[in-house]
This record gives C-alpha cells, sequence and structure tokens, in this order.
C-alpha cells in the first residue's frame, strides 16, 4: 500500500470523497485508570487534564460518562499527506461559512472531521462542494 500519501491541495480537493460513519460520537475525559473498555475508544488524546477519548454515544451513555457535544464523524477518503499544506483551512473555512463547527484529526491515511450531528448531511454537502470547486 502507498504510504506517501497526496500532498497537492488541488487534487486532495478533488479528490476528497467525504463518507458519513454510522453512529454519533461524543468527546469525554477519563482518568488513565479508568474502569472503561479501551476497545469501545475510537482515538484517545493524552492532556494533562485527564485522557480525552472519543466514542460512540451509546457506549458513553451506558458507561455513565459525561458529555456535551454530540456529533456525526466525517472520513475524507483521500489519501493525504501529513504534510500536506492547506487541506484543514480549506475544508474548515468552508464549513465555517457554512455555520458548521468542525473538529479534526488527523490520521496516517485519512483525516476525520466530527461535526454537530444536526448539520451532519449539510457538511457532506459543503465538502462536496469544495471537490466539486476544485476541478
Amino acid at each position: 500500500m502507498d504510504t506517501n500519501g497526496v500532498k497537492n491541495l488541488t487534487t486532495l480537493l478533488q479528490q476528497l470523497e467525504p463518507e458519513l460513519n454510522d453512529g454519533e460520537y461524543v468527546f469525554c475525559t477519563i482518568q488513565e485508570n479508568s474502569s472503561l473498555d479501551l476497545a469501545q475508544v475510537l482515538f484517545s488524546f493524552k492532556e494533562q487534564e485527564g485522557l480525552t477519548v472519543v466514542l460512540l454515544k451509546e457506549a458513553a451513555d451506558k458507561a455513565a460518562l459525561p458529555y456535551s457535544f454530540v456529533s456525526s464523524w466525517i472520513t475524507l477518503k483521500v489519501h493525504s499527506s501529513l504534510e500536506a499544506v492547506g487541506l484543514t483551512a480549506a475544508f474548515s473555512t468552508a464549513l465555517a461559512k457554512a455555520g458548521i463547527s468542525c473538529n479534526v484529526v488527523a490520521a496516517f491515511y485519512h483525516d476525520h472531521i466530527f461535526v454537530p450531528s444536526k448539520d451532519a448531511v449539510n457538511a457532506i454537502q459543503v465538502l462536496k462542494s469544495c471537490a466539486s470547486q476544485a476541478t
């Protein structure tokens, strides 16, 4: 598998292919000695204040974890390079102009965007518009 990823911004935008994943996701914070089953965690990030975890809302509810932001998860199917310049700025600006907040996670192969669940369908349309405008 090619591990280089795309760096060219125009190509990245043309090949964006946003995909809405199933489910609603929440951001929670736990202490590292928590009894939460980490197999339920989509991703985590260690901060000074605790371990931030993102997981399905149902799993957080079952574990009685507090949260305030219920989101939908969109994967950008383009294999973006971690050294690419401008991709996050391009799509986050387009979403901001549409009044949609976004939280971005860059993983090795793809960028992942968490948007308010109520805005998920509109966010997909905005992202597809970014791709069509880049051609």
